[in-house]
Parts: structure tokens; sequence; C-alpha cells
């Protein structure tokens, strides 16, 4: 388990080997003690305080969270103060090897035994296998039984090496086998042969200027040709004898003339040397394998060596790769096929489906020629006529130039010439409006390819709706809406002549009328003067309310005895005594006073 932190006390979780787990409780802070170690924290943070220190003097960065700086009782249960040893990558403490360690094969311990012991091989004796891992000849009667030829006891060496040791190609290999097997024999081979040159050195005031007549015994008979004649008669084939002993490499038989070459011819260069960039391509010394060309920027035909990649596209390489592929899409399909358990099944049902497939493919060729036609297009023309020659008469000028035979032809357009659509009197493209830069038809200054011809209405849309037409238009609309707002600025200026004029009048005349006011009212209607009569008005006002009081049928009753004409006492009274149901006042009543 991990530490539980809380805000002033913390439990931690510690293996005991007396009980499994043991529950350490660190005593709970005070509150003055919380404060001042949260104070403390806050001024390492801000650095106005020492960081901690962890126990080996190392400073902890404050900002790590007491998580992570805290080790958990697993991997340090002694400590309790904050470190970040616990984080750190620990020393490795896997087994390495030496160079000089590996097994001593063939070394015995110490001499062998001269009674049998229990438990040892019964075959051998030796102490250090069974008798079914015995490798000794199988004896008539074991050790166990004679006690005699004891083998001693073998060394069993143990070795524990890290992930590079066990997979290191040369771990265990020793250097000195080189010069025994490598050094030592060509040394050899060169005393051989330098003894072998001056021994033929010594001979060579006996033979005529070093060389070895060697005639082929195998063709007995002389060939004699007619034409050229017969001092070809025998065949002899001369070797330098030096030459023929400094052969490296090769095995000479000089009565045959075969030669068995080794890995590779010594004259060439090796395909590790070709290109000695450490980027190129990569070379395998064990398997001695580049499977990448080591010359990627020559041309194919060009280089020198290509790569063993060209082994996967050879031969039946790719023949197996599509073998593979058929099994897989087959095995896809519901089929039991398999290119590795049994491939000559799946050659044999491939083959099948391939021959079915072109069946198939010539069958659906022949139903579309028949259905559609235009098998004459597909037949090949006769070869008198693919190589045949043809004559043209052609006259040239005295400077070579082409006078009469292979006149230019004219270059004619892709488009159809001379065809009118749509009721259009002339061909697209034979008018150009520079104002909106495009092409259109001449006959209705049309610019869409597809419309139909409206002739002279078409030309006057366009032209009033070209960008000068416009531009007169706004200019013109501009001047009409100057003179109607000067015309309104009059009618306003009018108007106000008008109302104070009136104003005038109507003061003029209630001076007049003031002394009447009794007997009469105003009221103004559709910003006139209207006179009531007060006595007319009353009367009005009490025929209103009784009106209201009445039924529906009284109501109706008494409409029908009344004129239709309304006079306007009637219609104030109606105005006065009807109910305004968004005044707030209009229920209002005076309790006091």
């Amino acid at each position: 388990m991990s530490m539980f932190g809380a805000n002033n006390n913390s439990m931690v979780q510690v293996f005991d080997p007396q009980n499994v787990m043991s529950t350490i409780v660190a005593p709970k802070l005070s509150r003055t003690e919380f404060r001042r170690q949260k104070e403390l924290e806050t001024a390492r943070k801000a650095g106005t305080a020492p960081a901690a220190t962890d126990t080996d003097g190392n400073a902890i960065n404050p900002h790590i969270p007491e998580y992570i700086s805290r080790a958990p009782w697993y991997a340090d249960p002694s400590s309790g103060a904050p470190s970040l040893a616990h984080q750190r990558l620990g020393e490795d403490k896997a087994p390495h090897l030496k160079l000089e360690e590996w097994y001593d094969r063939g070394a015995k311990a110490g001499p062998a035994a001269k009674k049998y012991r229990k438990g040892a091989c019964e075959n051998c004796g030796a102490m250090t296998h069974s008798k079914k891992d015995c490798v000794e000849r199988p004896r008539k009667r074991g050790a166990k039984f004679t006690n005699k030829n004891i083998v001693a006891d073998e060394v069993i060496q143990s070795f524990e090496g890290d992930y590079d040791a066990k997979r290191d190609r040369w771990n265990g290999y020793d250097p000195a086998t080189y010069k025994m097997t490598v050094v030592d024999e060509y040394e050899a081979a060169e005393a051989a042969r330098t003894k072998y040159r001056e021994e033929q050195m010594d001979k060579e005031d006996e033979k005529d200027n070093g060389k070895i007549v060697i005639k082929d015994t195998a063709k007995k008979e002389k060939v004699v040709d007619d034409e050229f004649g017969s001092s070809d008669g025998e065949d002899e084939v001369e070797i330098d004898a030096a030459e023929a002993a400094d052969q490296v490499g090769q095995k000479l038989d000089t009565n045959t003339r075969l030669t068995v070459r080794n890995l590779r011819i010594r004259e060439d260069t090796a395909k590790y040397l070709i290109n000695l960039d450490p980027g190129s391509a990569y070379y395998d010394p064990k398997t001695r394998a580049m499977r990448d060309a080591p010359e990627k920027n020559v041309a194919l035909e060009d280089q020198r060596f290509a790569g063993d990649n060209f082994e996967r596209y050879s031969g039946d390489a790719t023949n197996m790769q599509k073998l593979q592929l058929f099994a897989w899409q087959s095995e896809a399909r519901g089929s039991t096929i398999h290119a590795q358990g049994n491939p000559t099944a799946g050659e044999l049902l491939m083959k099948e489906f391939n021959q079915k497939k072109e069946v198939l493919k010539n069958t659906s060729k022949t139903s579309i020629l028949a259905k559609y036609g235009g098998e004459e297009h597909l037949e090949r023309l006769p070869k008198e006529l693919l190589t045949g020659e043809s004559g043209h008469y052609v006259e040239y000028s005295r400077s070579g130039q082409i006078v009469k035979g292979h006149e230019k032809a004219k270059v004619r357009s892709k488009y159809d010439e001379d065809v009118y659509i749509n009721n259009h009197t002339s061909v697209w493209g034979s008018w150009f409006d520079r104002s909106t830069a495009q092409w259109g038809f001449a006959c209705c200054h049309s610019i869409i390819s597809g419309s139909y011809c409206t002739g002279a209405a078409g030309k006057s849309a366009t032209e009033s709706s070209s960008a000068a037409a416009l531009l007169s238009s706004a200019a013109e609309k501009a001047r009409v809406d100057a003179e109607a707002e000067a015309d309104r600025k009059a009618a306003e200026k009018a108007r106000e002549e008008v109302e104070l004029q009136s104003d005038k009048k109507r003061k003029d005349r209630d001076e007049s009328t003031s002394t009447n006011y009794a007997q009469t009212r105003l009221r103004i209607e559709d910003g006139e003067e209207v006179e009531l009569d007060k006595g007319r008005l009353k009367k009005a006002i009490e025929e209103e309310k009784r009106r209201k009081g009445l039924g529906e049928e009284e109501a109706w009753k008494d409409s029908k005895k009344k004129t239709t004409e309304v006079s306007q006492e009637e219609l104030e009274a109606y105005r006065l005594s009807r109910q305004a149901y968004d005044d707030p006042m209009a229920n209002y009543k005076d309790t006091e006073g």
C-alpha cells in the first residue's frame, strides 16, 4: 500500500517480519505546528527559505509533490524522511561476463576415482552425469560392476550473462584460433608455392622458354577444312607453368582444363568494398549477405552489384508469392489450401482457377462484341500495310523549301461552325462585351452560351443594365431626390406659416366668444374647434346613461325609434361616459373630505 496523507496527520503502512502488515500512525500535529509547516512550505516555494535536503545532502525541489518525494513503504520502509533516491535508476546488478570467461571444454575435475561412487554414472563412473546422458562408449559391463576405467568428473560451469551477452555472435570466440586456422595455413601454402617456383626456375634451362605443351588427347581425329586449310589440325594449349601455379583459390587439372571456383572471383571487387560509406547498404559478415544495392545513385545497368534482393524476383520466387496470395484469398472464401503444407495441390488448383478465369474473360469479351459490335476495330492490320511504303508527289525549290505537295492544312476549330442554336442569328463569340470582358451573341448581346435569343429587346436590356447606364440612372435618381427634398422643405415652411395664421385667428376668436362661454363649450376634433351647447350636452349625457341602463331588447327598440344622425353633443356625451379600462384613475373615489 502507499502513504495516505490527511490535513495534519498521516498514516504509513510498513512491512513487519513478525506481522504481515503493521500500521504506524504518525503523531497528530497541533494547529500551531501544522500552520508553521505550511508556512515553511510556502516560503520554500517562494524562495525565501532554503530547500529541504535528503539523507545524502541533496536539495529537494519544493514544488515536487509529497507523494513523489516521500518513498513508499515497500521501497524504503525504514526512512520516513523525504528523498528522491527511490526515483533514480539503481545500479545494474545483473551478471556480466568477462572477456576471458567461457566454457573450458574437455576439462576434468582432478584425477579419476578408483572406486565406484553411489549416484555416479553406471557406464563410466563419473558423478557429473547419469547413464542416459553418458557420451562414452556403452560398455558390456559398466563401471558400477567392474570398478575399472572410471572416468574423471567433468568441470561444469555456469555463466549467467545479460541480454546482450546471450545474443553476442562472437561470445566465446578465441582470436588465437584465427592464427592457427587461417594465418598458418596461408603461410604454409605460400612456402610451398615459393619452393615450387624455385624448382621451376632451376628447370628453365632444360625447357623451351619455360613453356609446357599439353596435347589434347581427347580429340584424335584431325579436322580438315578445305576452305581454310589444315593448319589447326592438332589442338595445342600452352600454359605458363608459373602462372598455372600462381592461380590462387583454384583447382587446376591440366588434362581436362576444368576450374572450380571458390565463393567469388578474386579479381572482382568485394561487394562490401564497392561503397565504403557507413550509411550505404548493410553487409552481414556472418551470412555474407548484402540485400540492398551499394550504389543507389548509379543506373541499374551500370551497377557492379545490384544487391541480393534480385533472388526474390527471379526464378519461381514470384510464382511462390502468387501461390501464397491465392492460398490466403481462398482461405478467406472457405477453402482449405495451404501453400506450405500441400504446395502441389495449391498449384493445381491455382492453375485450374486461372484457366476458368481466362475462359470467363474471353466469354465476356465475345458477348460484349456480339451485343455492341466493333470487332473490326480489334483486328490487326496486315504486315504489308504496317511496313509498306507509300508515295507522295512533292516539289522543292532551290533552297529546299516545299513548293507543292505538302501544303499546310488549315487549322480547324474543335467546335461546330455556322451552327445557330436557340433561335440565334449569330454564333457564340461573335460579340465581345468590353465592360465585363466576356464573349456573347451579336444578335441579342447575351453573354450566356445556352440562352434563348431575345433580339433587340435583349440588346436594350443589356445596354440599360450596363455599368454606364447604371451610373447615369444613379445620377438621375440623386437629382430627383434633391428636388423632392427641396419641395418638402418648401411645403413644411408653408405649413408653418398657415399654422401661425390659424393660431392668430383662434386667439382673436377666443377673445370674441369669451362672453358666451357659459352657454357654449369647445371641443377639438381633427385639429378643428367645435362649439357645443351646454344644455344639449347635459341632456345627451343623461340620455346616454339611460340607454346604458336598458336591456338588449329595450336598447334595440329604442335605437329603431331614433334617427341615424348623431349630433356633436351626443358624440361628446358618448365619449365622456364610456369606460376607460386602461385609465388607473377612472374609478377613483375620494373617501376623505
